[in-house]
């Protein structure tokens, strides 16, 4: 709990330059290209087309989910996956990418997955926002559900920051972790309801979809971004499930990162 608290003080005291960082990060990555910050966008969009093609159109014949046209079911929901995907593939290699760096600047090394995720969120954003407008010329206008948009946007972040404080801090110790991580997200793609959806799954993979943290945020958007619902008060179990998995995920991290981050160097 000692490791916890003092990730999260380390956090709250550096916040203004996790903020100026992740601009730095966002736009260095994109300096080189004609196009700029335009590709945080045009990437997204290309693959959102691509499954709207192949599952949307494809597979599903057009047909609509639970009354909602594919392509808005999908876009409520994988605007959050190219968020939180991106975010653990590179946070989870953030510090091994920067030690060389890193090492001789005066800041807390927690804040370097954060400021990654931080430079991934406005990226969430932009394409949020396109989500939005689309949606209201559809005719799924904003309605109060919204109010519960925020919560959703913020527990993204901080499970993504706690994950990564494992995995990055794993990546230092193991450099498989990175590849590991990759493949993982991958399948992960599959047991996260973004692209299908069929409510008479077999018990196993029900149940793996249900433990993945990623259904419980997808599913949160769905229902604030369609109107459907107070998802984290109609499903308070699974909230409890959600926050419980991050807190020991924060905590683990914390613990690891603390115990290791002085001998990063040594495992290069």
């Amino acid at each position: 709990m000692k490791s916890m608290f003092t990730v999260i003080k380390e956090q709250i005291n550096s916040f203004y330059l996790i903020c100026r960082l992740s601009m730095f990060e966002l736009k260095s990555e994109n300096n080189n290209n004609y196009l700029g910050l335009a590709w945080e966008f045009i990437n997204p969009m290309i693959q959102i087309f691509i499954y709207w093609m192949i599952f949307g159109i494809g597979i599903r014949g057009g047909q609509d989910i639970n009354g909602v046209p594919f392509i808005l079911w999908m876009l409520s929901g994988i605007s959050l996956w190219f968020f939180a995907n991106s975010a653990i593939l590179d946070g989870t290699r953030s510090i091994r990418k920067r030690i060389n760096i890193i090492s001789k600047m005066s800041f807390p090394m927690s804040t370097i997955p954060t400021y990654v995720i931080f430079s991934r969120l406005y990226q969430h954003l932009l394409i949020l926002g396109a989500v939005i407008v689309i949606l209201h010329f559809k005719g799924y206008m904003i309605t109060i559900y919204y109010l519960q948009l925020p919560y959703f946007i913020l527990s993204a972040i901080i499970f993504l920051v706690a994950l990564t404080l494992v995995t990055s801090t794993l990546s230092m110790i193991i450099s498989d972790v990175q590849m590991i991580v990759q493949a993982i997200m991958r399948m992960v793609f599959y047991v996260t309801p973004l692209i299908w959806y069929s409510p008479n799954l077999p018990g196993p993979l029900s149940t793996l979809i249900q433990v993945n943290p990623l259904t419980y945020l997808v599913e949160g958007y769905r229902a604030s971004l369609l109107g459907g619902s107070w998802y984290f008060i109609d499903n308070i179990e699974y909230t409890l499930y959600f926050w419980g998995l991050t807190l020991i995920l924060l905590m683990i991290g914390s613990s690891l990162h603390l115990r290791f981050r002085n001998h990063f160097v040594d495992y290069l």
